[in-house]
């Protein structure tokens, strides 16, 4: 009851309707929020700060600016929900505020085509050597199976493709990554496809901000090759594992194409099936299948792994 009255003295005042119904349309900064609203950066920081001590927004720093965005999977999150759907569609208020949302989208993606349009060569110089994104992206797929997963954690999430993917069979997804320009990147790309229940936040994988034993699915895309310690980002992955949570880590088998490490900046020239087994069982996971899709001079492997519940 007094989670309820806290919420509802929240939200009792026209500026923190208008800023809860933009936060639930997409995740914004302070800044965007105030250019949006026409209101100063002090009067907004307030009546967010309201709205998140009575756990109808959820706060996260990324670099120098702060986002907010609806809460989720909580008493309050419901009540936020609910009076954002209570709200009248024909309020003029509210439509310009949304238009102006618009506009702030159009200029993230803008940013976000410029970034992919400055890297997309490299990238695409990365695909041309190994098996077809579909193919792999097909197979993590038959793994899930249609059961409905509730949260999923992708590590080193960069344009998002993967949180994507997943999307449709998880009830929660989100994305860490430690570069803003990926991360803006990945936001646009996610709210162009218009999915709810993906996010993505700045953080490093050797230490994420993430509890333990609050994941049932893990997945390292195409992300350990970068990392100078592997066996530091299976740690942590498997530190996020609930008991029966699963770890899945696609990455290269061993190859010879230095150039990656020096024009790419890959630190490690793939990995062995025994390296990658090794180091999940020192996490404390079990070790699973392995899957290798075969491609030239690139071989992409899908390892697997459970937490027995015996660690954590």
């Amino acid at each position: 009851m007094n989670l309820l009255l806290s919420g509802l003295r929240a939200a009792g005042e026209p500026t923190r309707l208008r800023l809860l119904a933009l936060c639930a349309h997409s995740e914004l900064s302070v800044r965007e929020l105030t250019q949006i609203l026409g209101q100063s950066q002090p009067r907004v920081s307030r009546h967010l700060k309201l709205l998140e001590e009575a756990g109808l927004l959820e706060r996260f720093r990324e670099g120098a600016l702060v986002f907010y965005r609806i809460a989720e999977r909580s008493e309050p999150a419901v009540l936020a929900r609910t009076l954002v759907d209570l709200l009248p569609n024909d309020s003029i208020e509210l439509n310009r505020d949304l238009a102006r949302l618009e506009s702030i989208r159009k200029q993230r993606a803008d940013a976000a085509e410029a970034y992919f349009n400055e890297n997309a060569s490299q990238w695409n110089q990365i695909r041309r050597m190994h098996v077809a994104e579909t193919e792999v992206e097909q197979y993590l797929l038959s793994l899930i199976g249609r059961s409905k997963i509730e949260s999923h954690l992708d590590i080193g999430t960069g344009t998002g493709r993967i949180l994507a993917l997943m999307a449709d069979h998880v009830e929660h997804g989100l994305g860490i990554d430690k570069s803003t320009e990926m991360l803006a990147l990945a936001r646009t790309h996610l709210e162009q496809e218009g999915l709810k229940n993906v996010s993505v936040r700045k953080g490093d994988m050797y230490s994420m901000p993430m509890e333990d034993n609050c994941v049932d699915l893990a997945t390292i895309h195409l992300v350990l090759h970068y990392s100078h310690e592997p066996h530091l980002v299976i740690n942590e992955a498997a530190r996020t594992l609930r008991k029966g949570g699963r770890l899945l880590i696609v990455d290269f088998a061993p190859h010879q194409e230095e150039h990656l490490r020096t024009e790419h900046n890959h630190q490690r020239l793939g990995f062995t099936d025994k390296e990658i087994r090794q180091k999940l069982s020192d996490a404390g996971l079990k070790p699973g299948k392995t899957h290798s899709l075969a491609g030239d001079p690139l071989t992409v492997k899908i390892w697997q792994a459970t937490n027995p519940g015996s660690m954590h």
